[in-house]
């Protein structure tokens, strides 16, 4: 059994489009694979198209691969008994938050899936108030849903994972449809997640400045991994990133036109503050 808390190897999957005559197959991963510890934070990064939606979703069963291997927490996702317990313990928050909420009040939609599976009204109680709570959303609880704004949906679709106890959280673009405000409200909450309740966090993401924010990060290309590293290590290949149609944080950019121009500034830049010493030694004449 793998050490590791989620474990896919070697994993194919297709899309098979039943509409057209013959079916049409589309792979989307090729010999794909991730290994992720527990209470680690990984970003996943690639363009539209590139198959980490889908291989995010294999590890919530959702994806069952046509060939290789995922298991979470030891459990395969291809046992059908075990489907209950692997989605208890990696759940899953997507791009829209409307596709999630399902209640008409908060506290109900927050409840919705224990009380599906029978939890006892007091540990339902219990768990909706700490999981609204660590969210920043008690104070909301008895609001409607629609009239919040998208970045506090998108933390009550967050508790709605979190009473459910997960030891691990798979986001797919969770902030893909939020203002500013909204995703900054949602990565510090998966930031305190992940750091003080050890939660592990895999983030899918457009936004080089959140997927800066992880341990490591995973690039997949065309259905496969092509880069894996710290987000120093990988945001310090500019030009490879660049190739693979991606961005890297605006900081690391300006770094690497300072650097491309002659200036004697670190390549591995990847934060505000770290880009705005490196400037000030510069200007300075390196004091």
């Amino acid at each position: 059994m793998s050490g590791y808390f989620l474990d896919a190897q070697n994993v194919f999957f297709s899309y098979v489009n039943e509409a057209e005559e013959p079916p049409v197959t589309n792979q989307v991963l090729k010999d794909v694979s991730l290994r992720v510890d527990k209470g680690e934070f990984v970003a996943v990064l690639g363009h539209n198209g590139s198959g980490k939606s889908t291989l995010a979703k294999c590890f919530n069963a959702i994806n069952l691969p046509d060939s290789g291997t995922v298991t979470v927490a030891g459990m395969s996702v291809a046992d059908e008994d075990k489907l209950l317990d692997i989605r208890r313990t990696a759940g899953m928050v997507f791009q829209n938050p409307d596709n999630q909420i399902v209640a008409t009040i908060v506290e109900e939609d927050c409840a919705f899936a224990l009380e599906n599976l029978g939890v006892e009204p007091s540990e339902i109680r219990r768990r909706v108030d700490e999981a609204l709570k660590t969210v920043g959303m008690y104070e909301y609880r008895m609001h409607a849903p629609h009239k919040l704004s998208g970045g506090q949906k998108q933390r009550v679709a967050i508790a709605g994972i979190l009473a459910m106890d997960p030891d691990c959280i798979l986001l797919d673009e969770p902030t893909a449809m939020l203002d500013p405000r909204g995703r900054k409200e949602v990565m510090q909450t998966i930031r305190r997640l992940n750091r003080e309740k050890g939660v592990t966090i895999v983030l899918i993401t457009h936004y080089m400045d959140e997927a800066a924010l992880a341990d490591r990060i995973v690039v997949i290309d065309e259905g496969k991994n092509v880069m894996e590293g710290t987000p120093k290590e990988i945001f310090s290949q500019v030009e490879r990133m660049k190739e693979l149609g991606l961005d890297v944080p605006q900081v690391t950019e300006l770094a690497w036109l300072l650097r491309r121009d002659g200036f004697d500034i670190p390549a591995d830049i990847i934060s505000e503050e770290e880009c705005a010493r490196a400037v000030y030694k510069l200007l300075n004449g390196g004091a």
